[in-house]
Order: structure tokens, then sequence, then C-alpha cells
């Protein structure tokens, strides 16, 4: 196998790793530092803005969670066996823990305020994970 063959699924791994990262973090982030707290400055009522809160959260954790498993399979193909060792992967699969527990969470009553704590688990595990190199960089 040449270098030339390998590098279309490198190419498509890096782009794949790039939006992704970009459109998972940037959802979790938007949703709760963003459009919550502008739906309070709206003077939107608290129990409307709590209903849009609790809509909303699952479904980027979700999303964050396809996103993960996506970035998990990039770092297999480009790391191999060794990527269990890596610090991305590690981040990957603490949001993947974070998605499972707001999931079963959702299940428990009176239990917001660690559904909130695994959200903001997600999103500084997706902000330190912006800040490593892609897979195929390092």
């Amino acid at each position: 196998m040449t270098a030339g063959a390998g590098r279309p699924a490198l190419r498509g791994g890096r782009v794949a790793w790039q939006l992704s990262m970009t459109l998972w973090v940037g959802a979790i982030w938007v949703t709760h530092f963003v459009l919550v707290p502008a739906l309070e400055q709206f003077g939107m009522a608290p129990m409307l803005i709590n209903a849009i809160a609790d809509f909303m959260r699952p479904l980027m954790a979700g999303f964050a969670g396809v996103c993960a498993v996506l970035q998990l399979l990039v770092i297999g193909v480009a790391l191999g066996g060794q990527f269990w060792r890596d610090l991305r992967s590690q981040l990957l699969l603490l949001v993947l823990v974070g998605v499972a527990a707001i999931f079963a969470l959702r299940q428990v009553p009176e239990t917001e305020y660690l559904q909130i704590f695994a959200y903001l688990v997600i999103a500084f595990a997706g902000l330190v994970l912006v800040l490593q190199p892609r897979p195929d960089e390092g």
C-alpha cells in the first residue's frame, strides 16, 4: 500500500473529526451559555424557560453522544489498538458517560441539578477536547 492510498481515509477522518467537534461542542455551549440566558434576558416566564431548557439539554446531549461515537471511530482508525490510552478517547468516553447519566437521571424525580452537572461535564470535556490536536496531527 502506498502513502497516497491512505490519504483519502485520513482526509475523510479529519473532516469528520472537525465537523462533528464543531457541531456538538458548539451546540452544547450555545444552548447552555447563550440560548437559556438570552431567554432569561428576553423576559420570558421562568417556567417556559425551564421547559425549553429541559427539552434542549437532552436533545443536545444525545447529539453530542452520536458525534462522540463518530469521533471514537475516527480515533480508532487513526491510532489502532492504542486509542484507549489517548486523552481524546478518554474525554469522549467521559462525554458518553455524561450523556448516559443525563438520560438515566431523567427517569428519577428531583435530579435536575445532577442532570445540569452531567451536562456541564459534557461541555467542559468538549472544551478540553477542542484544545487537543486532531488524531492525525499528533
